[in-house]
């Protein structure tokens, strides 16, 4: 077999996989896009009926008119927005201290940031609460938001590897011209690293946004919950109403979608220049 068509057939075989591998995890949103706009006859129906037939558009108001949907919403991004501008501005920070400056220690405290990066949650959630809880903070969303804007391991590590792929004459050259240290992050770094940037803010905008425990453990006011707690209380209330429990899954899932969508470029640039594969 000649190399050239070896090639084509292993690309062509690579594309089939990866159209295949995406349909397993494309299916299963469609089912529930198509389950949220279903009428309950439709919905169990044999055999199954993928298009729903008529479009029942009223499952999304009687979803919203059962739990405070749009405080719940309202709580979600606040909690998201700012914890995803903490990441993005002590993580590039942190990680070009890390990746261009010298100082005593550096090494090691780099070692144990990556050691509390495999720490399990699980560990960590009884201390963090007992803390959180002597200092007044439980029962606000302050444990939620705070802790961001004082970095996150695997955000640190991945900037920490964008920064030390870009060249010290960059640096170098600015120093000679007298800039600050806080100057040449600021003004020449810091944009050059703009890809990498978007990518960690990317990763903590879905983590906190789909994040169930946090919220779980420090909000106790109902007035405080976020969409992962209203679905859960929404499903201990009417989860046989799978039309109805459907569509609030819909529209929690949805802005995670339509940000990757318009991000996905950005994200990739982030996660390849940053040499995480």
């Amino acid at each position: 077999m000649q190399p050239k068509v070896k090639k084509n057939l292993l690309t062509t075989s690579a594309h089939i996989g990866l159209l295949i591998a995406s349909a397993f995890f494309l299916v299963p949103f469609l089912w529930m896009v198509s389950t949220s706009l279903k009428p309950v006859t439709q919905i169990f129906t044999y055999p199954p009926e993928f298009i729903p037939n008529p479009f029942q558009w009223s499952n999304y108001i009687e979803a919203t008119e059962y739990i405070p949907f749009f405080t719940y919403l309202s709580n979600t991004a606040i909690i998201t927005v700012l914890s995803t501008i903490g990441v993005m501005l002590s993580c590039p920070l942190v990680a070009y201290s890390f990746a261009k400056l010298e100082w005593t220690g550096r090494n090691t405290m780099f070692i144990i940031t990556i050691a509390v990066m495999m720490i399990p949650m699980q560990v960590t959630m009884i201390p963090l609460f007992l803390l959180f809880n002597k200092v007044g903070w439980v029962g606000t969303p302050l444990p939620l938001i705070v802790p961001a804007f004082f970095g996150v391991p695997f955000s640190i590590f991945l900037m920490r590897q964008f920064f030390m792929g870009l060249p010290n004459t960059l640096r170098d050259a600015a120093k000679i011209d007298g800039a600050s240290e806080f100057r040449i992050y600021w003004q020449i770094m810091l944009p050059l690293a703009k890809p990498a940037v978007l990518a960690v803010g990317l990763f903590q905008f879905m983590n906190v946004w789909t994040d169930f425990i946090g919220p779980l453990l420090y909000l106790t006011d109902e007035s405080q919950y976020t969409l992962s707690l209203g679905l859960q209380q929404f499903q201990s209330q009417k989860g046989t109403e799978w039309g109805l429990m459907m569509a609030v899954s819909t529209m929690m899932t949805l802005p995670i979608i339509i940000l990757f969508f318009f991000m996905q470029r950005t994200f990739i640039q982030g996660i390849t220049f940053s040499g995480i594969k």
